[in-house]
Order: C-alpha cells, then structure tokens, then sequence
C-alpha cells in the first residue's frame, strides 16, 4: 500500500457514476491509503447514500463549479496523514479503473517520487475525445508547455503532488479554473519541480466521460474555446 490518497469530485444529479463506482471501488481501495471525494449537494441521494455507505470519505460541498470542488478536496486530504495525493475527475479515475487498472497502479506507484506529477494522455487516449476538445486543448496544451519549457497535456483532468506542494496550492488557488494554475502556483511560487507523464487510462469514454446535457455544436466549440482561453490565461499569469 502506497502513501498516496486519491483525491476526486464529482457533480452527478442522475447517479451516472453509481453503477461504475460500486464495480471499481474494491480497486481503488486496494491502490490507495485513502479515498477523499467532495460531492455537490445536488448529486443523486442514491449516490450519496452509497459514497457515506462505503469507505470514501466524503464531503458534501455547495455546487459552486468544478475549481471550487477541486480546492474543497484537497483541503479534505490535507486533514489526513498522506504525504501525497492523487486528483482525478470522478468520470475519469472510474474509467482509468475499469479498463487500465495495471497502468493505474504504476502510476500511483511512482507519484511519492515527484513534487508535482502533470498526468496526460498518449496520442492515443488523446485522440478518443471529441474533436472540439482535441483541437482546443491542443492550443491550451501548447501554451502551458511554452510556460513550462516542456511538453504537457495539462487539460486531462489529472496530477498528483507531494504534500508540501498541496499546502502551496490550498494557499494560493483562487483562479477559476485549476488545470494550469497548480501546477504554475507550484513551478512559480513553491519552486519545485513539474514533472509529466502520459497513460492510456485518460481515454475518453461516452458511456463515461460524455456530457449531461445537450448543445448544438456550435455552442460545444464556443464552451470549450472560452476553456481553453481561461486556463491559458492563467499558465501565463498565476505566480509571476
């Protein structure tokens, strides 16, 4: 067993996630020291119910957007006794579970290793998603490895870091999207090391990963340019 706690959000009004999470839990528990999810207060009662019913712990947080939740969780983690921690997207921690398992548990394996771990995805798993994600994360992408001096994917919905790097990021995140701006709160402001790597386990999945509601596809690319723009902007701002 690892020192490595995963950290994870979820807004889930339907329960999508229920059947997943039921079949995996058993995995994660045996990967990780501690499980810590914050769930929005208008997520399923069935999925509550089940999350307080196992051996997550769980906060239930106001539905205040996705940088909001992710600062809740990791305030959460910081109140264990892990000295590094894991964050995934719900969606994507239950997919890279299902179908990548042995990959998982090398990753994790390796996390007490790096400060700050950016977790991609291979050309492979990036090219699974919608194109309307491809092709804008790829000028996020782009960007935030012209800040970094290295090649990222820092849009996948991943990265760990150590807990000297978490106490930095509880102090100093604010923006209003988190994907670039831990990791330059990290590189810029603690002064430790980035380091990337990429799996196949942050493949999208339909069934898993796709949206809760329904857009033209116009609108699906505008929504995912004004994305990219945020957290371009912040790579470039956060800690100088």
């Amino acid at each position: 067993m690892t020192n490595v706690s995963l950290l994870t959000v979820t807004h889930d009004p339907k329960g999508k996630s229920i059947s997943l999470i039921k079949s995996v839990q058993h995995v994660l528990e045996s990967i990780y020291s501690g499980l810590y999810i914050t769930v929005s207060e208008e997520s399923s009662t069935e999925l509550i119910t089940l999350l307080r019913n196992s051996t997550l712990h769980v906060k239930i947080i106001p539905k205040k957007g996705a940088a909001h939740a992710r600062r809740e969780a990791v305030k959460f983690g910081l109140s264990s006794n892990s000295g590094y921690f894991h964050y995934a997207d719900f969606d994507r921690i239950l997919a890279w579970a299902s179908y990548h398992e042995q990959e998982l548990k090398q990753v994790v394996a390796e996390i007490s290793n790096q400060d700050y771990l950016i977790i991609g995805r291979t050309e492979r798993a990036f090219q699974t998603h919608p194109v309307e994600w491809v092709e804008t994360e790829k000028i996020t992408n782009k960007i935030c490895s012209l800040e970094l001096n290295q090649e990222v994917d820092i849009t996948a919905g991943s990265c760990a870091f150590s807990k000297e790097a978490a106490n930095y990021i509880d102090l100093y995140s604010k923006e209003k999207m988190t994907d670039a701006e831990w990791a330059m709160i990290v590189h810029r402001i603690a002064g430790l090391n980035v380091a990337t790597c990429k799996v196949n386990g942050l493949e999208y999945r339909e069934e898993v990963n796709g949206v809760n509601y329904s857009t033209s596809t116009a609108e699906t690319w505008l929504s995912r340019l004004k994305l990219s723009m945020i957290i371009s902007e912040t790579a470039c701002r956060v800690g100088k």
